[in-house]
């Protein structure tokens, strides 16, 4: 039942994210910040179960290694928090990975630069969100010397482009990879006659992120 609420929010927007702005092919990489959120979950199991890399940056913050380990077990191939990332050549720490041609932002600020610094020539990265409520700042060079490519993704927007037809098999396929255990997230349930208390935990009110949490 819980899967069937949520699965045409964050995961339809995971999957169309991977789906809709380059091919990838397995062996391929992705990399994102905000991995701890639901769509970056998810988008590292759907790339997973596609035979693609993902390469994923968390904020500094306590518990870290904990996360990274969450953030593993679910099929992340590599983990970086953002001071990590303070390097002159990020690349470096890529061990086997190929260079990402897509990327996927919901932060911006510092942590949408860390996934510029990480995309190969030509590689796109695609905003969703912007929870850190700082603008993105791109080099000159990144668009000159890497023809790096900026691109938007609002799923409502999605929804009501004549889409309708197109849905119910992509919903199928993702209510599939949960039956099968390949696409799994954490969802809280919050007695209706308590909903205040949910609309304060899905708005981010009470904690340090907004929470996928629904009433019952």
């Amino acid at each position: 039942m819980e899967y069937a609420a949520t699965i045409t929010v964050n995961p339809l927007t995971a999957l169309r994210m991977l789906e809709d702005f380059i091919t990838l092919n397995p062996g391929d990489a992705i990399v994102q910040n905000g991995a701890t959120s639901i769509v970056g979950q998810c988008i590292i199991q759907l790339a997973q179960y596609r035979g693609v890399h993902s390469i994923n940056v968390i904020r500094d913050r306590a518990g870290s290694d904990e996360v990274k380990e969450k953030l593993k077990n679910l099929g992340a191939d590599e983990v970086f928090t953002e001071s990590q990332l303070e390097v002159k050549n990020v690349k470096g720490l890529l061990t086997n990975l190929p260079e990402p041609a897509l990327g996927f932002n919901c932060v911006g600020g510092n942590a949408a630069s860390l996934v510029l610094k990480f995309l190969r020539q030509g590689g796109t990265m695609v905003t969703y969100g912007g929870m850190s409520k700082k603008p993105i700042t791109v080099s000159t060079s990144s668009f000159i010397f890497k023809d790096l490519s900026l691109r938007g993704f609002w799923l409502q927007k999605w929804m009501s482009s004549d889409k309708t037809n197109e849905c119910r098999p992509m919903i199928d396929y993702l209510l599939d990879r949960a039956r099968e255990g390949k696409l799994k997230y954490e969802m809280e349930l919050v007695p209706f006659n308590d909903f205040h208390t949910a609309l304060d935990k899905a708005l981010g009110k009470l904690g340090s992120q907004p929470k996928q949490v629904l009433t019952f």
